[in-house]
């Protein structure tokens, strides 16, 4: 149990000491972007580290799997290089039998990656994209999902549009059952418009089964008009923006990841990213795991047998093709070429699956 204990507590400050130089590298770098991005916004330092403070926790998230991996190969490297794997191994214990240790901590890590970091990632990122709108007087998402349905928000020069649907196309640019709030530059209600249809295209919707009120009236009711054809109305928002609008799966948090899934399908959009990246998620822990079988074994070696340098290059670029992997498989579940399952969880079993037989071929023969 001691040296159980022993190996996790070199195993996680290995980790840590990678985790930390790449967030101070990473937030240096960040800093001096921000100050770049912002410099005509009058920005200052502090502002820039505060910026760069929200959107660093999100690149640290998406490399986590590297990190595992150097810090294994930190962790074992230094164990091979104090002849610690030696004496274990002089003691009758096996190789295998000692990576249960550091296995564990990479599946307890993956576990607190997916239910503590990514909540945080998730809440950083959100703030991060507030307050770059705000500098940036972007105005933010126009595209908001709920219960009650599809929210659209578009600007034009006489002032706001909030357009509500029951449900919506895959891409957002086809509604049903659409309400659109037309407000002023006070901020007062003008009109009201209900359609049974709406469909978005160069310039505006055009809208069918239209009725309309006018809230300036003492009365709206009384004279509500119904068109007796489509109607036309501006808008400067497409189909991209529409799109764009829905952002990073990376910025919902994984318990919350399920509802939204469930709410895109129920106003009629492609819940394909969202599902991958939550299956992804899942897998996370799995992925670490693996990321720890690759580094042990090509550094577990005593460090006399000579080639350190080598192996540790071939253990990187295992970590660094397993991460690509990961990627391209990703791309190709979001273009719905491979199925959500085999997307997520296809790399980590494969990356599992080739280190523990490399592992049984170096330890057993």
């Amino acid at each position: 149990m001691i040296l159980t204990f022993y190996f996790a507590r070199r195993f996680l400050w290995s980790v840590t000491q990678i985790f930390l130089i790449f967030f101070g590298i990473l937030l240096l770098i960040e800093t001096v972007e921000q100050l770049r991005r912002f410099s005509d916004a009058g920005i200052g330092l502090s502002d820039a580290g505060r910026l760069a403070l929200f959107a660093v926790p999100d690149t640290l998230y998406r490399i986590l799997p590297l990190i595992v991996v150097m810090g294994a190969i930190a962790n074992f490297l230094s164990l091979a290089r104090s002849s610690e794997l030696v004496a274990l191994r002089a003691s009758g214990r096996s190789g295998l039998r000692f990576l249960v240790t550091p296995v564990a901590v990479a599946l307890v890590l993956g576990l607190l990656a997916i239910s503590l970091f990514n909540p945080l990632v998730a809440a950083t990122t959100k703030r991060y994209d507030a307050e770059r709108a705000a500098l940036s007087k972007g105005g933010g998402s126009v595209l908001s999902v709920s219960d009650s349905g599809l929210w659209l928000r578009q600007g034009e020069d006489e002032g706001q549009t909030v357009v509500q649907a029951a449900k919506s196309g895959p891409d957002g640019t086809e509604l049903f059952g659409a309400t659109f709030l037309t407000f002023g530059r006070d901020g007062r209600p003008l009109t009201r418009i209900e359609a049974e249809n709406a469909r978005l295209a160069p310039g505006g919707w055009t809208l069918t089964g239209v009725k309309t009120w006018n809230l300036n009236d003492p009365n709206p009711e009384l004279s509500a008009k119904i068109e007796p054809g489509p109607v036309t109305l501006a808008s400067e928002l497409t189909a991209d923006r529409i799109r764009d609008s829905f952002g990073s799966p990376t910025e919902i948090a994984f318990w919350a990841l399920p509802g939204y899934i469930a709410e895109l399908e129920r106003a009629g959009f492609s819940s394909l990213t969202h599902r991958i990246w939550f299956q992804m998620e899942l897998a996370q822990p799995l992925l670490l795991t693996a990321m720890v079988l690759i580094a042990a074994g090509f550094t577990m070696r005593h460090a006399r047998f000579g080639g350190t340098g080598k192996m540790v290059l071939y253990a990187m670029l295992s970590g660094f093709g397993i991460f690509f992997l990961r990627n391209f498989a990703q791309a190709m579940g979001d273009t719905s070429q491979i199925p959500v399952a085999l997307a997520a969880w296809s790399p980590p079993l494969i990356a599992l699956l080739m280190s523990l037989g490399f592992l049984l071929h170096l330890e057993d023969g």
